[in-house]
Parts: structure tokens; sequence; C-alpha cells
């Protein structure tokens, strides 16, 4: 029977042990990126902070510096050593594999590196420290607190570990392993179909569906069929939408604001409510169909971004730094304006029209969205092309849907394995999770 003890760590069970950082591991800060240290002619790549992500290395861009033969010697790196991020995101840690013969680090990582005869699985470890500083702020205020947080070399030597035997910390290892292997695969599903989905976008909306030759356009390329049109002659009306101050939790109706309008779609997960004024309630009340372009924001990308409502709340009202617009859906459907919205040709258009404000920001108002050129296919050919881009988008939320609950996945059970809520010593997981 496990029987549980009283840690400095918490409640874990008596057969884990507790050893302080510097006992299992050498550590060693890397060399100081400096204008003298970078001159010299024996130039090798070193990893930084922004190399360093959870669990993982990106090594797509390395910088290079001088360094001497005692650093060399001092600072070659070796598989199986621990890359621990002193500034940023502190305590971020990552394994380094030997993925190139020669590389070093600079002096905001600490390089950790098992002592001989120690007998701990350094994959369990990063876990360890994901959970600590990650998910369960175990480590909370042991960062030394200044302009810009780090964790020193010293504050990093002393860090409590919980010790499980080296079969349990292999398990654990493995379970977690499998399951981020899962979401890589998952992660590189997702930006593969929003590639595609971008891809398709571009050639729906410049070749359409039926092979017809092509015409040359203020927009570019489009089928001989289609007509091009500004925006205000497919559309019934434009509008700002309401000043009234809006809150969470607020009694009221709820109002969309820019953090609502995402990706095409409406986001409900920041919501706030206000109450309209009297004049407002029929005039600015959203309906099915009304798409809601940003006016404002500090990202010029982000000007004219576009979403379509399609009626995911009752009596709802949207804010005045969004631009409702309402088409006339005799001569163009609000779901194909929306997919064009998120093409490059239909951002750009946007996004190159807005105005810089004083406070920095960029905004576009109704007269630039009046002047948006549209393709004008048949309402036939819209639908079609509506029909394959939705497929599309089903897909790519699927992936989105599948990533997040595998990711949620992963944050549970690393608590409740480091936390030994739950134990493995009976569960037949491999140490090596399988590739896909």
């Amino acid at each position: 029977m496990n029987t549980i003890t009283s840690t400095e760590l918490g409640e874990l069970p008596s057969v884990w042990k507790v050893q302080r950082f510097d006992s299992l591991f050498d550590v060693q800060q890397g060399k100081q990126v400096s204008k003298q240290n970078r001159a010299g002619d024996n130039q090798h790549p070193f990893l930084r902070t922004k190399n360093v992500f959870w669990g993982r290395l990106d090594l797509t861009d390395l910088d290079k510096m001088h360094f001497t033969h005692t650093d060399e010697t001092r600072l070659a790196l070796k598989p199986g050593d621990l890359l621990v991020c002193e500034g940023g995101d502190i305590g971020r840690t990552a394994i380094w594999r030997g993925e190139l013969a020669r590389c070093y680090y600079q002096n905001h990582l600490h390089r950790a590196r098992l002592r001989d005869g120690t007998e701990v699985d350094p994959q369990f470890v990063l876990y360890w420290l994901w959970y600590a500083f990650e998910v369960g702020s175990v480590y909370f205020g042991r960062g030394n607190v200044t302009t810009i947080p780090n964790l020193s070399q010293s504050r990093l030597s002393e860090l409590p570990m919980p010790l499980p035997s080296l079969s349990e910390q292999r398990k654990i290892a493995g379970m977690l392993g499998l399951l981020q292997r899962a979401i890589e695969y998952q992660g590189r599903l997702l930006q593969l179909t929003a590639e595609l989905k971008k891809a398709l976008l571009h050639k729906l909306f410049s070749e359409g569906l039926r092979g017809e030759p092509q015409k040359q356009t203020e927009i570019g390329p489009v089928p001989e069929s289609w007509k091009v049109s500004t925006l205000a002659e497919a559309a019934l009306a434009f509008d700002y939408g309401t000043s009234v101050k809006c809150e969470h939790g607020k009694a009221g109706f709820p109002v969309l604001r820019i953090p609502n309008v995402v990706g095409g779609s409406i986001d409900l997960t920041d919501l706030k409510h206000g109450q309209p004024k009297q004049t407002e309630s029929d005039a600015l009340l959203l309906r099915d169909g009304d798409l809601l372009f940003v006016r404002t924001n500090g990202v010029l990308e982000n000007a004219g971004r576009c979403a379509l409502y399609r009626g995911e709340l009752e009596d709802c009202y949207f804010a005045s730094y969004l631009i409702r617009v309402r088409v006339d859906c005799s001569k163009v459907l609000p779901e194909f304006v929306n997919e064009y919205a998120r093409t490059e040709r239909g951002l750009s258009f946007l996004s190159g029209r807005a105005i810089r404000t004083a406070d920095g920001k960029f905004n576009i108002n109704s007269g630039t969205l009046k002047r948006v050129l549209l393709p004008l296919p048949s309402l036939d050919e819209q639908k079609e092309i509506i029909r394959q881009l939705d497929i599309a988008e089903r897909k790519l939320n699927l992936h989105k849907a599948k990533h997040c609950a595998l990711t949620d996945l992963f944050r549970t059970l690393l608590c409740q394995l480091m936390t030994a809520q739950i134990r493995v010593h009976d569960i037949d997981v491999p140490t090596e999770a399988p590739s896909f």
C-alpha cells in the first residue's frame, strides 16, 4: 500500500525522494554575448533563449560568435544536456540531442548535465520543470525579481525536485512524451490544413470552378464571366456600432467587440454586455448574415479584419470600433464576402488603405469599405465556392479541436503525474513514443 508523506513540495509518496537540483546536475551558465566576444575567427553557432521552447529546440535561426578553445571545452554540449532559460520565460527547458556537431550557448541559458552515476531520466526532469514553472507555479518567487525576471544559477541549483524510482520516471516521461508527440503531429496537420485552405482561397477566387479563361482586372486575374464590383454596389447598409460602456457580467445585452472578430468567425470567449441607447436598440441589433469589420487596431494587418455573424446570440449588438456591412443577397452572399476578405487580395486592400492615427493605431472607415472591389461570379458559383471552402474550414476546425483537447489532456496529466495524484507503476506505458 502506498503511503504519503509531507515534503517541501507538498504531499508525495513516501518512496519518492526530494533532492536539490545541483545534487543531480552540474549547472553551467553560457558565454556572454558582447561586441568584444563576437570578434575573432573561431566563429560557431550558439543557442539563445529564443531557440529554447518547452520540450523542443528551434535551430532555424542560430547566431554565431567567437569561442576560444577554453570556451569550447567548457561550453560544449553533449546529448542529454538540459538547457534551462535564465530570463524571459524563466525555467523553460529543452534537451540537447546532438543536433549539431559543434554548438554552444549564451549566458542567458543554463546547461544542466547529469552528474556521474546519477540515476535520473533527463526527460522526466524536463517535464517536472515544465510542470513546476508553467503549470503548478511551484517555484513562484524563486526567480530574482529585477527589471527582467531571471533565474540565477544559484537559484536553479537550490531548487528541490521530486524523484520517483528511475523506472517510474521513465514511465511518466514515456506517457507524457507520447502525448507530446501526438500534439506535435496535430500541430503539423493543423499547419498543413491552414496552408491548403490558403491555397484553395487563392485558386477559387482567381480561377473559379468552371475552367474558364481568365481576364485581367483591377484585382488581378478572374474568370471571364465574373464581374468586379465595389462593396457599396453590393451592400444595403454600412453602420458603426454603439459606444456605450461594456463590462463583463454587466446587466444588458451582449456587445461584440474587436476580440470577438477572429478568423472569419465570431469568438464568444471574451464577451461583454452593455445597454445600447434607445435609438440604437433596433438599428444596431445584429442579424444572421451581418458582416463585422474591425475599424481600428494597433496592428496594421488587423485593420479591416472581418467575421460573419451567424446568429450565435439572441439580441446581440456590436461596438463602435466595428463596422457592420449588410449585403444585398440577390447580388452577393455574405459568406462569399467573408471568405474573400480573408484572401491576400482582400486583406491587402483594407490594411493597405488604413490611416495611422496620432496614437499609433490604424483606422479604416465606411468610405474605405465601400470602395472595396469584389469579384462577383453567379450566385450558384458563389454557393459552390462557399461549400468547398466550408469543407476545408471544418477540417481545419477539427484539427484545432483535437490539438486543444490533446494540449488540455497533456497539462492535466502533467499535473496529476508530477503530484502523484495518479501513478503509472502498474500501467504498461512505452518509454518511447511511436513516430507518426
